[in-house]
């Protein structure tokens, strides 16, 4: 019997650490092949997959503690960490600590670190990364089909669609492998349209490029709707059996005509038309949104617009149809199903549900009333710490907001001021190297855990490498912690262990996982959730959650009037363009991993400014000039690069590298609390040393 087959944990079939298609990958000796067995990527990687296995070896790998800066024993620094934990919480009370985590850990550090934070902190304050992903989508799709899955149907879906909207979403740059599909669907006869601002690789893939001012997504998809409605395609016999709330709907998007829309998004009405025409007289229609139309100040109404108009053409639910949103991290989708989210518990429960909260304290051991009740959303919680009423420590894990939060030079205030600071990273981030005590940590291809991807498929991310010595996995560190604080019982390091538990306290909720097991993952190539536990045959998983009804008390989806609302800062006299920011296909995320791979390094060395000729000649910049980027946050410079594929009123930077989240709005969705990354008002000027980077 193989070593994998005797423990599925353990073997060299694994997933890709980045995205949230996690492909499916082998790792033998340091070298990387692509897995056929995945439908995600079935034997195709991106350039970020092929060069993943070059951070497992990499000098800058951290294996010891640090303790202000200086090499440590495990117990010194665990020591440590435990007695300024109970300081702080003796004099300031349990909020006063607070957890950071992240949308890339595994189900079980997922699972682990919320319960750690209730059970052996007592603490409210605990919020994730996430919250920057996909936060909005999640809050309009729950409240339209009562149940948040990113794409709930399987992404081989797709390639069978007869038409695809797209809005906001870059996946030939930040998921490759995801333009299989969408080249099979095209292949197929199928239509492609993408709403983007800019023309991006995958808009210039599309039958249709519908390209938005910044920031005016909504009000694009009240138009849509509006015409789709105006010009008969709503499907009124699917919306009297499977919807409530259409005639609200239809009310309020009869003030949005066509020639409104052209005027406030510069999108031309016979563009409008032709892409409801494209998916109103498809058989199979999809409409998908990415991080484009969701990262803004009203992102939960511009997903419910979206959602609006798909289930108006009669998508949701039907096979080979739907809305669907592209989750971005690489546990995105199961990372805020199980406790790490300021308002939920395992199971996708509420925290302020008390039947919620008496099934999770049951299982942890606990009284329900020892639970502590929702906290700070992720931008609330850094803006507030280390001032009075805010925490005075904090554990992250598996996030660099340094780089990655919104109004980035304010957060970075916020962490200095904390009392403690404690990063649990495999490399010396930008905010591990502002932290108290750094804990080294291990890293995708060195442990075993779940991973759900953004169909909803739960993976088994098998160990598939030997950690260097003097790393520690995440749920060994916080066994430490936790026995240091007088309750190490209840945290087990062992992956299998604790995903028993969560299946436990994920059972009977929406996220339902209690009967997938690692055994099943490895022989099925992954499960689709809710797949509850049952008596006799085993649940099949339920790969369309909606076909017959929406997870709703009376099995409906709720369609929601919204009204679009200009950017929460628009562009005036002094600062009179748009700047909006994405990711660039050679990294992920904040870059910790992919700056230090040199492939990838290689293929883009730093930050850039993109800006349309026409602007670029008004300013007087050249490419390669080094530009200067301002907004009312602050500043930020990089290398020109003057193209015609963006607005000649838009500028575009990745936020791969400290920059462009100095200057980004912390504006915040009053539903999701999702910051307006997408777009604030920027001012351009070209360095006054003229240095031109070759």
């Amino acid at each position: 019997m193989s070593q994998a087959a005797a423990d599925p944990t353990v073997g060299s079939a694994t997933h890709c650490p980045y995205c949230a298609l996690q492909c499916g990958m082998y790792v033998r000796e340091g070298e990387i092949t692509p897995r056929e067995d995945i439908p995600a990527n079935a034997g195709g990687l991106c350039q970020k997959g092929w060069t993943a296995a070059e951070l497992l070896t990499s000098p800058e790998r951290l294996t010891t503690p640090l303790l202000h800066g200086s090499p440590v024993s495990w117990d010194e620094a665990l020591d440590y960490v435990a007695a300024r934990i109970e300081a702080v919480r003796a004099g300031h009370g349990p909020d006063a600590v607070a957890v950071f985590g992240g949308g890339g850990l595994t189900n079980e550090k997922a699972y682990q670190l919320g319960k750690f934070a209730r059970v052996a902190l007592r603490t409210s304050q605990i919020d994730y990364n996430g919250r920057f992903c996909m936060s909005s989508a999640a809050a309009a799709v729950n409240r339209a089909f009562g149940m948040d899955r990113g794409l709930p149907f399987p992404i081989t879906d797709v390639a069978r669609a007869d038409a695809v909207l797209f809005a906001g979403g870059n996946v030939a740059e930040t998921m490759p492998p995801f333009v299989r599909h969408l080249t099979a669907m095209r292949s197929g006869g199928g239509r492609l349209v993408v709403v983007d601002p800019r023309l991006t690789p995958t808009a210039k893939m599309a039958d249709l490029h519908l390209q938005v001012t910044p920031g005016t997504d909504l009000a694009l998809a009240l138009g849509l709707l509006h015409i789709a409605i105006a010009d008969g395609y709503a499907d009124l016999d699917y919306l009297a059996a499977r919807t409530t709330g259409f005639e609200a709907v239809r009310t309020s998007v009869s003030a949005w005509w066509p020639e409104r829309v052209e005027r406030v998004t510069g999108v031309p009405v016979a563009r409008m038309r032709e892409a409801v025409r494209i998916l109103g007289e498809a058989e199979r229609a999809m409409v998908l949104t990415g991080r484009g139309a969701e990262q803004h100040a009203k992102g939960t109404d511009t997903v419910t617009a979206f959602v609006n108009l798909a289930l108006t053409l009669g998508l949701p639910g039907r096979a080979g149809s739907g809305y669907g949103c592209v989750t971005g991290q690489g546990n995105g989708q199961g990372g805020r199903e199980h406790g790490q989210k300021a308002d939920q518990l395992p199971g996708y429960r509420k925290i302020d549900d008390p039947a919620a909260r008496a099934h999770v304290a049951a299982v942890w051991g606990i009284d329900p009333a020892d639970l502590p009740g929702p906290g700070r959303s992720a931008y609330e919680l850094l803006d507030a710490l280390g001032t009075p009423e805010g925490p005075k420590a904090l554990l992250l894990f598996g996030s660099n907001p340094v780089v990655s939060a919104p109004r980035a030079g304010h957060v970075t205030r916020r962490l200095e001021a904390l009392d403690l600071l404690v990063v649990s990273d495999f490399v010396l981030s930008e905010t591990a190297a502002m932290a108290d005590v750094v804990l080294p940590t291990t890293q995708w291809a060195e442990e075993s855990g779940t991973m759900t991807n953004l169909e909803g498929r739960v993976l088994l991310r098998r160990q598939a490498a030997a950690p260097p010595p003097g790393a520690r996995t995440d749920l060994e560190i916080l066994r430490g912690l936790a026995e240091r604080l007088g309750c190490g019982e209840k945290f087990p390091a062992d992956p299998r262990t604790v995903f028993d538990e969560l299946r436990r306290a994920s059972a009977g909720g929406v996220a339902d996982y209690s009967g997938i097991t690692y055994e099943r993952i490895a022989a099925e190539t992954g499960v689709f959730w809710p797949c509850p536990e049952t008596r006799g045959e085993p649940h099949p998983g339920t790969p369309r959650p909606f076909l017959d009804r929406f997870a709703t008390p009376d099995g409906r989806a709720r369609m929601v009037p919204v009204d679009h609302r200009p950017p929460a800062e628009d562009v005036d006299e002094e600062f009179p363009l748009y700047l909006t920011s994405g990711r660039v296909l050679a990294h992920y995320q904040s870059g910790a991993q992919t700056r230090r791979i040199r492939p990838l390094t290689q293929a883009s060395p730093e930050v850039f400014v993109e800006l349309h000729p026409d602007l670029a000649e008004r300013l007087g910049v050249a490419p390669g000039d080094r530009v200067r980027v301002r907004s009312r946050r602050g500043a930020a410079e990089g290398v020109a690069r003057v193209n015609a594929s963006i607005r000649p009123d838009t500028l575009f930077m990745p936020f791969h590298w400290e920059g462009v989240n100095l200057l980004t709005n912390p504006a915040l969705d009053p539903t999701s609390r999702m910051p307006e990354f997408k777009v604030c008002a920027a001012a351009l000027e070209r360095c006054e040393d003229g240095e031109r980077v070759a």
